[in-house]
């Protein structure tokens, strides 16, 4: 399927990027070998057409993507002024929803582990094991990360889920937002936060006991 969009993130050094168009939900990402820009290099902000496909069930995929800019100038060679003008795609439409959803449910999450532990609800240990539980789900993250840049064996999906129930989850949002991993898929949003809600509903049932 032929369609329009305007690459919001391009990673020269491994050669990959996404490109966001109002007629997808999620960023369709592209490899360097499916771009046909020929003097033009990919860049952020560039407006480009493409070919969607689905492949495998990981998202969708662009190929043969074209910049619409004709003599567009390589971000490379931009001069400051041009550079500092270009204007950034907007953020996807859940992404303020999801900041300020945390916001409330950090704050909220740390009090109540403190108060649960002054109150012999719920044992020390387990209290303080909770940011530890966080660095270890971003430690996921990072290392699906790197392994997909480098076609390395991946960290399934259900482990990441799996981190962030038994309280990771703040360090798997964290590293959503961070390290732009796993973001723009819907589907695993949608369960990351399923995660999210079954974790406070046992940890709420477990206190309330």
């Amino acid at each position: 399927m032929n369609k329009q969009g305007t690459i919001v993130r391009w990673d020269a050094e491994h050669g990959f990027g996404f490109v966001r168009s109002p007629s997808t939900d999620a960023d369709v990402f592209f490899h360097i070998r499916d771009y046909r820009g020929g003097r033009t290099a990919p860049a952020e902000g560039l407006h480009v057409r493409y070919e969607e496909i689905h492949v495998g069930g990981k998202g969708p995929r662009a190929m043969a993507v074209v910049p619409l800019e004709a003599g567009a100038t390589p971000r490379s060679e931009e001069s400051p002024a041009n550079a500092a003008r270009r204007k950034r795609p907007p953020p996807p439409p859940y992404a303020a929803a999801e900041i300020r959803a945390m916001l409330l449910l950090l704050p909220a999450y740390t009090v109540l582990l403190v108060w649960a532990a002054w109150t012999q609800r719920l044992a020390v240990p387990v209290a303080l094991s909770a940011p530890l539980v966080g660095v270890i789900t971003f430690y996921l993250y990072w290392s699906d990360k790197f392994a997909a840049q480098r076609h390395a064996r991946r960290t399934p999906e259900w482990l990441l889920h799996a981190a962030s129930l038994i309280g990771g989850w703040p360090g798997a949002w964290l590293a959503q937002r961070l390290l732009r991993h796993k973001s723009a898929k819907t589907e695993f949003r949608k369960t990351y936060w399923a995660t999210v809600a079954l974790h406070w509903a046992a940890l709420v049932a477990w206190l309330a006991t």
